[in-house]
């Protein structure tokens, strides 16, 4: 005979159901009241001023009097037919181009050289970080002065080691002024990047690179290959910050520039600020900042989605 079977009330399944749907309920409502503050600060600190900002945009307000002159898509037409608009994002892109492919190189390298057995790494370290540090505005005020055409510093060193070197108006150069807001940028935040960079070194096992070495490698092959793919995760959020921060690049540009000479610095920021409220026209200003808004949601959530969503899935795992 087989061993007899428990029986189960088929009224307790229902009964263990209920507690469980009670219990779950009672979690949900604790969750819901502590995310209530921060969901209210969310909405109306974040929420809340991206709406009003696309309200205003379709109006052609001027600031001052209650919200008026209604123009719909108005504000967006004038800024798309605009050449300084095109000139703007030109500018904006070719920051981020260079900081893609100089100033994160860059930080990568000198992380690599001074991230490990480099005697005083730490002294370097400092060197290197401390112009994040400053403000931007200190940054830009600092910069200004290097730049001054007579008796500044960049003239005065170029001179010295460059016979016969004229004297360049660095911000007042069109040819120029843009590498010289770029090379500021890039003083400014290479250090950060590079701390980054030393940070994910420091997670890379040297086992691994020494492996690879007895098997032949050199010492190129070494970091091509095992790593630089090991910061991976790293690198890829350096980019991301340093696109994200490239379309939003606001407060050197305007101090050292404000946008000129003639419009050549102009970046997307620095003309919202420059035709929008500084012109009185807060309607057309916020239509602008609602397009840089979209530019970088839309980037972000791209980039987050195809080539970050490894690392979320790796953290998941």
């Amino acid at each position: 005979m087989g061993v007899p079977q428990p029986r189960i009330l088929p009224r307790e399944i229902p009964q263990a159901n209920v507690e469980s749907k009670r219990r779950t309920s009672g979690q949900a409502w604790i969750i819901g009241i502590f995310l209530l503050p921060g969901a209210i600060v969310y909405t109306l600190f974040l929420i809340w001023p991206i709406v009003q900002a696309v309200y205003y945009s379709l109006f052609n307000w001027n600031g001052l009097g209650p919200v008026a002159n209604f123009v719909g898509t108005g504000n967006y037409t004038r800024i798309f037919n605009d050449a300084v608009f095109h000139q703007s994002i030109i500018h904006t892109l070719f920051i981020v181009t260079l900081s893609l492919t100089i100033q994160l190189p860059l930080a990568l390298i000198l992380a690599v050289m001074i991230g490990r057995k480099l005697p005083g790494r730490m002294f370097f370290r400092i060197i290197f970080f401390l112009p994040y540090v400053f403000s931007e505005v200190v940054t830009a005020i600092i910069f200004s002065f290097v730049y001054t055409p007579d008796g500044g510093v960049a003239n005065t060193i170029l001179k010295t080691i460059i016979p016969g070197f004229q004297a360049q108006a660095w911000l007042g150069n069109r040819d120029i002024a843009l590498l010289a807001i770029f090379a500021v940028i890039t003083w400014k935040y290479f250090g950060l990047h590079m701390i980054l960079y030393m940070a994910a070194l420091q997670q890379v096992p040297p086992e691994i690179e020494e492996a690879a070495r007895i098997d032949g490698a050199r010492e190129f092959q070494v970091l091509r290959y095992v790593t630089f793919p090991s910061m991976g995760t790293t690198i890829r959020l350096t980019i991301y910050l340093s696109v994200v921060g490239s379309l939003n690049q606001f407060v050197l540009t305007w101090i050292l520039t404000t946008g000129g000479p003639a419009n050549a610095t102009h970046v997307l920021a620095t003309y919202m600020y420059r035709f929008g409220p500084l012109a009185f026209k807060y309607g057309y200003g916020t239509a602008v900042a609602v397009i840089i808004f979209t530019a970088s949601l839309v980037f972000s959530l791209l980039y987050q989605r195809f080539v970050m969503r490894q690392d979320y899935e790796g953290e998941v795992n």
